[in-house]
């Protein structure tokens, strides 16, 4: 018995040993030489302290920032543990109710606004954590943003544009716009 018991054990104990510790160390190691800054979260610093991660969006409901998507995470918003989408399918009256409610909130925030609301501002992402708006979602805030801050608008334009990041490789997805980033960079102009 022990000749069969011996091998199985030490199998067990080098393959935990290799799978266990030495790949993930491996593995840890070179991310912190080739990529320190996305193996630790992407964490976007103002002064020396974190505000957020270029890659979980954040709750920004004050009418001076831009608006993010929404995000379907609970118990709070942009729970990063929580992970998840609404699961709400295109049928469902819940969430032709959420939406209705959501442009209603948006069109609260500035009355005069009579364009089409954007998609990405009345519904959640996938994992309910994303950071990204598109251009149109940005541009529909523009005029909310600019006169709230009492800023030029078009001035406001050229900061939403250096902001927007194009397609991965030139090829991938679709132009978006880090919500994070813009209202950082909004608060260090005005």
């Amino acid at each position: 018995m022990m000749k069969e018991l011996r091998p199985a054990v030490i199998s067990f104990l080098l393959l935990t040993l290799l799978t266990g510790f030495a790949y993930p160390a491996l593995v840890t190691g070179i991310s912190q030489v080739l990529m320190s800054d996305k193996a630790n979260g992407s964490l976007i610093v103002k002064g020396d302290k974190p505000v957020g991660s270029a890659l979980i969006g954040q709750n920004f409901s004050d009418p001076k920032y831009f608006w993010g998507r929404l995000s379907a995470t609970g118990p709070m918003p942009y729970n990063a543990s929580a992970s998840s989408g609404s699961n709400l399918g295109p049928t469902n009256p819940a969430l032709f109710d959420a939406v209705k409610g959501r442009v209603q909130a948006l069109r609260d925030a500035d009355p005069g606004n009579q364009q089409a609301v954007p998609v990405d501002l009345v519904t959640a992402s996938g994992s309910g954590l994303d950071p990204h708006i598109s251009p149109a979602a940005a541009e529909y805030q523009l005029a909310r943003v600019a006169h709230v801050r009492n800023i030029n608008p078009e001035a406001l334009h050229k900061l939403v544009a250096e902001y927007t990041e194009g397609r991965q490789f030139g090829i991938l997805g679709e132009a978006r716009v880090n919500v994070l980033e813009l209202n950082l960079a909004l608060d260090a102009v005005h």
